[in-house]
């Protein structure tokens, strides 16, 4: 069964979810050395390399399966909507502990049956988007993202203490995700997801490699944290001045906000003439520092 009422194409390229599994941990037993898996840059056709989040020798556990030792904090990986476990059984092989969150009965007990000798997974029964996944503490993420909720997903998985997210969704979020300033592909989901975060388009994955194929094609995405100190303290009241930025996005700054900050104030700005999609985060930055307290 595909359970599609709830969107899910469920990812069955064992190739594919073995780069997955490698880009949320990479593990020493892949027999490739810490920082030298590779992912593909499609701008420049070749492979550059991802760092490591774990160095240790595989140990086995009762069950028989590899768990990689001594870890950091990425030892633990949250997968999001892990359907039948096809990428949960590769995460297993490279993490000493995942969370597994699943909104279906049916697969969360499927999950359970399936993985029952094995202590180091737990099968959380509910839906990502009302389950605090901070509680578990800092982590990497994975997962094959359902398409109609991929957005809120990315809102809410951004703004945790996560270490790493490595996210199946479709190309065209990736792009939209990867997209830089003066581009069509340029919008709100871009500058919200900088904010909080650093995004590749690491692969793309053809419909062929899903069961029942979806539609249209998919990619892979890393998302890593920014570290910056953007300098904004109120980070949920500069997302909303985004969002007015890009409310009409073939108008320039000065019609997307003259009606909320007033002509004179606006108008003095050097961004007034320009379009939202033409500004970089720094920019949007710099243009709320400006608004009066």
């Amino acid at each position: 069964m595909s359970r599609q009422k709830l969107g899910q194409h469920f990812l069955i390229k064992g190739s594919i979810l073995e780069r997955i599994a490698a880009a949320a941990c990479p593990a020493s037993n892949t027999g490739i050395p810490a920082g030298d898996l590779p992912h593909e840059d499609p701008r420049l056709g070749e492979a550059t390399p991802i760092r490591s989040c774990a160095a240790a020798e595989p140990r086995a556990s009762a069950s028989g399966v590899p768990i990689a030792t001594n870890l950091d904090v990425q030892d633990l990986v949250i997968e999001i909507g892990p359907g039948r476990g096809a990428l949960t059984e590769k995460l297993l092989k490279r993490a000493a502990r995942v969370i597994a969150v699943e909104i279906d009965p049916y697969l969360a007990a499927h999950l359970r049956q399936r993985f029952a000798a094995d202590p180091r997974l737990e099968v959380v029964e509910a839906d990502v988007l009302s389950t605090d996944l901070a509680q578990w503490g800092p982590a990497a993420i994975a997962g094959n993202l359902p398409y109609y909720i991929t957005s809120p997903i990315l809102e809410k998985t951004t703004q945790l203490p996560f270490t790493r997210a490595v996210f199946l969704i479709q190309k065209e979020v990736a792009e939209r995700l990867a997209a830089q300033p003066g581009t069509r592909e340029y919008g709100f989901l871009t500058v919200q997801t900088a904010l909080f975060a650093t995004v590749r388009r690491l692969f793309e994955v053809k419909p062929s490699a899903f069961h029942p194929p979806p539609k249209v094609d998919s990619a892979v995405v890393l998302l890593e944290p920014r570290h910056a100190d953007l300098g904004i303290a109120d980070t949920a009241d500069f997302v909303r001045f985004i969002g007015l930025c890009f409310r009409h996005k073939r108008k320039t700054i000065r019609n997307c906000l003259v009606e909320t900050y007033g002509k004179e104030l606006i108008d003095a700005w050097p961004e007034a003439g320009l379009r939202a999609e033409q500004i970089p985060l720094e920019g949007f930055v710099r243009m709320y520092q400006r608004l009066p307290l």
